[in-house]
């Protein structure tokens, strides 16, 4: 392990095969986040897919341009160092990775910015179980419905701890992700995006309150307006009762003058 990154390798090889096999790779450019030591590079190489990998971890990067140097062609892998929470990301079709789990919300929710054709990702599985947790239920926020708004999310598979070395105190999914358009025309994303987490941020308040407490994220005429406009059921409600389309509702109407 790298300490410093507090890094966790996959070493199952089953796992690793599973993983790399989950989606068609074949003549696709794939992102891998935190490549590591390489074993799922090279189970996805094997498998006909140019690799753009970004690592956090010089030594480890200088590995990795070491060992495929020698395996592979030019071309078919490209290395960047750099931090995937801020970095300039390459161009890419699909990503397949085991996220860095203390950055996966930041991840997640900048993959969904920069759009990809569809991903599989390990994640820890409380991580994973808050995002698959349907709207309306009490396990929802502001990451489910982001993630299911444009996306379609299914699990693959649960990993327990002794597919790592070292193994984590926690057990992992891999989730399979393909955007999608949203079930409810959304007028304006931004404006959805914000929405969503002003509501969250105070989850366990109305959305009256909630729409009161919201700040900076959404100007005062929107809110006087939304106050003025939503039904009182979908005021009265808490965020973690809303659906979907009730998100889009309220985004909608807080958009038009």
């Amino acid at each position: 392990m790298s300490a410093r990154f507090d890094q966790h390798f996959l070493v199952d090889r089953k796992a690793i095969e599973r993983i790399a096999e989950t989606i068609g790779v074949e003549g696709r450019t794939v992102l891998e986040i935190g490549p590591g030591q390489g074993a799922l590079t090279a189970a996805l190489l094997h498998r006909g897919a140019k690799v753009v990998g970004v690592e956090l971890d010089a030594g480890l990067l200088e590995a990795l341009s070491e060992r495929f140097s020698r395996e592979i062609g030019e071309g078919r892998l490209a290395l960047v160092h750099g931090d995937a929470v801020s970095c300039p990301l390459p161009e890419f079709d699909a990503v397949v990775s085991n996220l860095p789990y203390s950055a996966s919300s930041k991840i997640t929710f900048r993959l969904l910015e920069n759009g990809f054709e569809e991903a599989v990702l390990m994640y820890q599985s409380e991580f994973a179980d808050r995002m698959l947790a349907p709207a309306g239920t009490p396990a929802c926020g502001r990451l489910s419905i982001m993630v299911q708004t444009y996306c379609a999310v299914r699990k693959v598979f649960d990993l327990p701890p002794r597919a790592f070395s070292p193994r984590p105190k926690v057990r992992s999914t891999v989730l399979h992700i393909v955007p999608r358009e949203p079930l409810f025309p959304i007028e304006d994303r931004d404006l959805y995006a914000r929405v969503v987490r002003a509501l969250f941020a105070h989850r366990r308040k109305t959305v009256r309150n909630c729409l009161k407490s919201a700040g900076s994220l959404l100007d005062r005429e929107l809110v006087e307006r939304l106050l003025e406009d939503l039904p009182d059921e979908v005021l009265a409600a808490r965020p973690e009762e809303l659906y979907l389309e009730d998100f889009a509702t309220i985004a909608n109407r807080g958009g038009r003058e």
